[in-house]
């Protein structure tokens, strides 16, 4: 079974897949944001083409574990795609994934600009991992 693995931001979302046994995730684009509806239909064909199966997204909490304004648009965000596919979605605590994911591509010397297009999969894979590691069936 396939999962999905997303991290919605402003401008990206970063976009994960797990590998057909649900054991490790795997960066798979960066999406450039344009409008809801593109973005939407894009993360549908992905989707589609993978037969995706469950989706992670990550939901963005403050740190003190309350859902902010950042928080209420991924999941406004998800509701949207659930109008237009059924799909179940998992939310993630995805608090200080892009920082460490920031934080590996900078130890990896990876350019300020470069690091832009990669760090929202990075993170997308940081999350969908979590989940994998929790729920793996031995």
């Amino acid at each position: 079974m396939r999962v999905l693995g997303l991290d919605v931001g402003e401008k990206r979302i970063g976009i994960a897949i797990s590998d057909p046994l649900g054991w490790t995730a795997q960066s798979l684009k960066t999406l450039e944001r344009r409008n809801i509806k593109s973005d939407i239909e894009e993360i549908i064909k992905i989707i589609e083409q993978h037969k995706v199966e469950k989706l992670v997204v990550g939901l963005p909490k403050n740190m003190n574990g309350t859902i902010g304004e950042s928080g209420q648009k991924v999941m406004n965000f998800c509701n949207k795609l659930l109008e237009k596919i059924n799909i179940e979605i998992i939310y993630e605590d995805e608090r200080l994934t892009t920082m460490a994911a920031e934080k590996i591509l900078i130890d990896a010397d990876i350019s300020r600009k470069k690091r832009k297009g990669i760090v929202d999969a990075l993170a997308a894979t940081f999350i969908l991992q979590t989940y994998l590691d929790r729920n793996r069936k031995l």
